[in-house]
């Protein structure tokens, strides 16, 4: 039996984007949770041997938090209000490593998502920050970034012959 490794990410250099060709609305969000939910449909028959049950499609959602910023023109709570009913492209990397250390690679997910805008205000004294819930159209696609490894002439001009004991 092979013991599979695992390799757990924080969140911290995550792309979010929105629209073709798509802007980085990143920064503004502090949660972004795409979300499946499934459920069944069962049916009983009036013998006890008569019991069906059968999985209903998976829907998905893109959930966000984000801090509220109406200064601005090119913000997520503007881009949301502005787009609200709309359907666009979106992508979430939860951790952009491919960006930032290209050995370790990166994955994300793209779609479609239904607009809607977030909530407005919130409490004294506090950042004002709401959640939505986008629906995504169809299934997210996964897309995985393969590391980029050394090439052999990379790994012996860093490691010279001399040096391998």
């Amino acid at each position: 039996m092979a013991v599979i490794e695992v390799r757990p990410f924080i969140m911290r250099n995550a792309i979010i984007t929105f629209g073709e060709p798509g802007d980085d609305f990143a920064k503004a969000v502090s949660s972004a949770v795409l979300t499946p939910s499934t459920g069944s449909s069962e049916f009983k028959g009036l013998k006890p041997s008569a019991v069906f049950t059968f999985p209903q499609a998976t829907l998905y959602t893109l959930d966000l938090s984000y801090a509220q910023d109406w200064a601005s023109e090119v913000s997520l709570s503007r881009y949301l209000w502005d787009h609200k009913g709309e359907q666009v492209p979106f992508t979430v990397n939860p951790d952009d490593q491919a960006g930032v250390t290209p050995a370790v690679g990166s994955t994300s997910w793209s779609g479609t998502v239904a607009l809607t805008s977030g909530g407005i205000g919130g409490d004294v004294d506090s950042v004002a920050v709401t959640t939505v819930s986008l629906g995504v159209i169809g299934e997210p696609e996964l897309t995985y970034i393969a590391p980029v490894l050394a090439s052999a002439d990379e790994f012996a001009d860093d490691y010279p012959a001399d040096d391998v004991a």
